[in-house]
């Protein structure tokens, strides 16, 4: 009999060897030379390689950055998403071992001496049984690799969760750099305004005192109102914007609505000294999306091994193993040894077509799941060619714009000075006056544009999630 055991026990560990199922191999993908929109010499570095407290210096953005990375609720939940995927790995690693539990019995039992059925002279009335045993539960012998591809799923799965974690902080890097940077934008906004509003209202000041010389009409009175009152109305729409953004950083950071301290204003923020792309082959590498992608592509593919493991018998052992005595102080002696070995096998017959089409679910979805790989590919090489463009362009349009700063500011100098002077109407000075303030305010925001092209360039290089 034991020898018979372990004939079985060796046939089902050669067969256990064998694995249903397609073995992953990462598909092989076109990637371009260079990012479109890049140097054409481009270097192995990136900009991503950066950890993004070297990207953004600002210590007050920093000090936010940290704390939303401990309290944001979407990194709290990714990181709960993880040990959820954690344990379901060990769940399902769990059912390639088998099944032991142990188990002990004592059970007391008294017979009549008086009843219908009395009990033989010299036999006991009260005997007491004892039963210790290990029972082999449930162990299925993985002949096909069933369990093991189940396995190999349920790692990849963790996998592809970890990385979407990572997904999360990047995302939130990102979001939260670049609504501290509209609120510094929206700050020099206001600042602005109020510089403009108080500008405006000397020269209100300064007509009403020369429409009482005799110098200027009421009509000049009124235009000069009118652009006093535009300026006064701007200040509490910014005003409303500044405290929606601040409520924007505090749900990001896991908190309350309140007030955001800010450090440095926006023109002293540091650009980076250089944005390089690197290798888009560096790419795939780099970025948690496509990782997470890919993991998804490979728990896909292990899962087509399950399917068609169906279709061959499956093998279960239980058993026991233990003393039955009806005496305790006899439980462990060699005569009251007990065993059982109960190997099953099953084997499909006819499911209708169920078990055909589960192997069809599983291939559809691994057709899925590589679509989605090479689309996050595709994507990604269009993020960062779109994000390298952004910049260089919100660079070039800043650069215009402070020249076209300076030139407005130079011109609503010399209209009040030629007002002032009596060779040039007032209206002339009030133009220039509206373009000095619309200019200012585009030259904020081309400030702005520039810093968040820089967070985009940055989250599309696959940085931002490093801690």
């Amino acid at each position: 009999m034991k020898r018979a055991l372990v004939v079985v026990m060796l046939a089902c560990g050669v067969l256990a060897g064998c694995t249903m199922g397609p073995n992953y191999h990462r598909p092989q993908e076109t990637v371009p030379t260079v990012f479109r929109g890049a140097e054409a010499s481009a270097d192995a570095a990136s900009l991503a390689d950066e950890k993004w407290f070297q990207v953004f210096q600002d210590a007050q953005l920093q000090g936010l950055i940290r704390t939303a990375l401990q309290h944001n609720y979407d990194v709290r939940e990714a990181a709960a998403r993880v040990e959820a995927a954690r344990a379901n790995l060990g769940i399902t690693r769990a059912d390639q071992y088998p099944t032991i539990a142990g188990s002990a019995s004592i059970t007391k039992q008294r017979f009549s001496s008086g009843g219908a059925y009395p009990i033989p002279a010299g036999f006991p009335q009260e005997r007491t049984f004892g039963t210790v045993a290990g029972n082999l539960l449930s162990y299925e012998v993985d002949l096909w690799g069933r369990l093991r591809r189940a396995t190999e799923a349920s790692r990849a799965s963790l996998l592809a969760t970890e990385e979407d974690q990572k997904v999360v902080a990047m995302s939130l890097v990102s979001d939260l750099s670049s609504a501290y940077f509209n609120l510094l934008e929206l700050d020099q906004e206001l600042e602005i305004a109020k510089r403009t509003l108080a500008t405006r209202e000397d020269s209100l000041r300064l007509i009403q005192t020369r429409q009482s010389h005799g110098l200027a009409t009421n009509l000049d009175v009124r235009q000069a109102e009118q652009l006093v009152q535009t300026a006064s109305t701007v200040i509490p729409s910014i005003e409303e914007r500044i405290t929606q953004t601040e409520n924007q950083i505090s749900l990001l950071m896991g908190a309350n609505p309140a007030p955001v301290t800010r450090q440095l204003t926006l023109s002293q923020q540091e650009m980076p000294p250089a944005v390089p792309a690197g290798l888009p082959s560096s790419l795939l590498d780099r970025r948690p999306d496509i990782r997470e992608a890919e993991q998804n592509l490979v728990a896909a593919n292990a899962i087509i091994g399950v399917a068609r493991a169906a279709y061959f018998p499956q093998l279960s052992l239980t058993g026991l193993f233990g003393f039955q005595s009806n005496q305790l102080s006899s439980l462990f002696t060699g005569a009251t040894k007990t065993w059982q070995f109960v190997p099953q096998a099953t084997q499909p017959i006819f499911t209708g077509g169920r078990l055909k089409s589960n192997v069809r679910l599983a291939e559809a979805d691994r057709k899925i799941a590589l679509v989605r790989y090479e689309r996050t590919i595709q994507t990604a090489f269009r993020e960062v060619s779109d994000s390298l463009v952004a910049y260089q362009k919100a660079r070039e349009i800043r650069s215009r714009q402070e020249a076209l700063v300076a030139t407005l500011q130079d011109r609503s100098r010399l209209s009040y000075v030629r007002y002032r002077g009596g060779v040039d109407t007032l209206l002339s000075a009030l133009d220039a006056d509206r373009d000095l303030f619309a200019g200012e305010i585009q030259l904020a925001q081309a400030r702005r544009d520039e810093l968040v092209s820089v967070v985009k360039l940055y989250r599309a290089l696959g940085g931002g999630w490093q801690q």
